[in-house]
C-alpha cells in the first residue's frame, strides 16, 4: 500500500508545523517540514508529495493582514506548481493561518473550479473576530458537505480554536449563496447538540457560522480550528473525566488526518 507523503510548509512566524507533521505521522503518513524559500528555489519538490499543508501560526507576524504576505509569495512564485498539484488529484490543507493563506491566494473557495491561485480572485476573506480580541477556546464543528475528503460527514467534532482573525465574510449575499448551495462549507460552528448559536458557540461571528471551506474538488480544505491539537485523548480539556465509552475510537482531530491519508492510500 502506498504511504502518503506530506509536505508541511514553514515560514517565519509559523509555529504549528511540528504538531501538524506529528499528527499526519500518527495517521500513517511520512511527513517533512520544508521552508517556503526552499520550495520557491525548487518548486519540483512538490512532485514528491501527495499532501501540502499550510499550518497555523502567525506567518510573517501577520503584518498587512493575516496570511497575506505568505499568500503573496505563493501567488507570485508557486502559482503553476500549485495548480498542477491540485490537477494531479493531490490534497491541500490549511489550518488557521494556513486557511487565511488559502483564502487570500484565491484557492478557496474556488467557486469557478479553476484552482488557480490569484490575488484578485477573492470572493471571501477572513477578518477580525467580533469580540475584537484573540479567541482561545474549544468549539463543536458540524460537517456541511459530503464531498470533502478530509471529513466524515456523519461526525461532529470538538476541537480548539486560537485566532484573532477568523470571521469569514463574503463579497455579497449572492457569493454566500453560491458557497452554500455548491457545497463549499466544510464545517460550521455549532453547540454540543449540533445547533448554531451566538458567541461563544460561534467564536468569531463568522458569516453563516462557517468554520471551514472546501474547493470545487473537495480535495482542498481550509479550517480555522486546530485539529492537530487534539490527536491524543490527554489533550481533551476534560480528559480525566471521559469514560471509556467516550474514548472509543480516535480523538476528533485525528479524523482530519486519517481521512486525508486514507484518501491518498486509496486513490493516488
Amino acid at each position: 500500500m502506498k504511504q502518503a507523503k506530506v509536505l508541511v510548509l514553514r515560514a517565519a512566524g509559523v509555529n504549528c508545523d511540528l504538531e501538524t507533521q506529528v499528527a499526519f505521522e500518527l495517521a500513517g503518513a511520512a511527513g517533512e517540514r520544508i521552508h517556503i524559500n526552499r520550495l520557491i528555489e525548487n518548486p519540483s519538490l512538490l512532485d514528491g508529495f501527495d499532501i501540502l499543508v499550510f499550518p497555523g501560526g502567525f506567518s510573517y507576524g501577520d503584518d498587512v493582514a493575516a496570511g497575506k504576505v505568505l499568500a503573496n509569495q505563493v501567488v507570485h512564485h508557486l502559482t503553476e506548481p500549485l495548480h498542477r498539484f491540485v490537477e494531479q488529484g493531490k490534497l491541500i490543507l490549511g489550518i488557521c493561518n494556513g486557511f487565511q493563506v488559502l483564502i487570500k491566494t484565491g484557492l478557496l473557495p474556488d467557486l469557478d473550479g479553476k484552482a488557480q491561485p490569484s490575488l484578485t480572485d477573492m470572493p471571501a476573506t477572513l477578518t477580525d473576530n467580533d469580540s475584537g480580541k484573540y479567541e482561545d477556546r474549544w468549539v463543536y464543528l458540524q460537517p456541511g458537505t459530503n464531498r470533502c475528503v478530509f471529513l466524515d460527514p456523519t461526525r461532529r467534532l470538538y476541537v480548539p480554536v486560537a485566532h484573532g482573525e477568523g470571521k469569514i465574510l463574503t463579497q455579497d449575499p449572492q457569493t454566500l449563496e453560491r458557497i452554500i448551495n455548491n457545497g463549499h462549507v466544510a464545517f460550521r460552528y455549532v453547540d454540543e447538540h449540533g445547533k448554531p448559536g451566538p458567541f461563544p458557540v460561534n467564536p468569531n461571528g463568522s458569516t453563516d457560522d462557517i468554520a471551514a471551506l472546501t474547493d470545487s474538488t473537495g480535495r482542498v480544505m481550509g479550517m480555522m480550528p486546530h485539529p492537530e491539537r487534539f490527536v491524543r485523548w490527554t489533550q481533551h480539556p476534560r480528559w480525566t473525566r471521559l469514560t471509556a465509552q467516550q474514548k472509543e475510537g480516535m480523538p476528533d482531530g485525528m479524523t482530519i488526518f486519517t481521512n486525508a491519508v486514507g484518501y491518498v492510500e486509496s486513490n493516488l
